[in-house]
């Protein structure tokens, strides 16, 4: 049997008025430094979020939601931050905001398979 690793996680959520404290989950994070991953998988539930705030501007919400898993990925195409380590790019991911896309808070947990966990997570929180 393999040693478990530890990994962290946090769930993508779209705050369509921030004022009104209400999320809609987008997606998951998920980071094992041991394991040197960092993965996401996220989706814009756009029928949640116009039901919160029919006024949201979904294009930008989609825009700044794909941009999510091209950071994990360190693609060119995410600018300077995808440059950055990979501990360093999940602490920005992160990072709490006062924004329409937040975080929740990290959690953690172990696993052999960082891919299987992300799956299992998106699954769970945003189905």
């Amino acid at each position: 049997m393999s040693a478990l690793k530890s990994y962290n996680y946090a769930v993508v959520r779209v705050v369509p008025r921030i004022d009104r404290d209400e999320f809609v989950n987008a997606g998951v994070i998920v980071c094992s430094m041991e394991l040197r991953y960092l993965g996401a998988r996220v989706t814009l539930p756009v029928d949640r979020i116009l039901s919160l705030w029919p006024h949201a501007d979904v294009a930008t919400l989609q825009r700044h939601i794909e941009a999510i898993p091209k950071i994990c990925a360190a693609e060119a195409s995410a600018g300077a931050i995808a440059k950055l380590s990979l501990k360093e790019r999940f602490h920005w991911l992160t990072v709490p905001r006062n924004t329409m896309i937040q975080v929740s808070p990290v959690r953690s947990g172990l696993t052999e398979f960082p891919e299987l966990v992300l799956e299992k997570l998106y699954a769970e929180f945003v189905g």
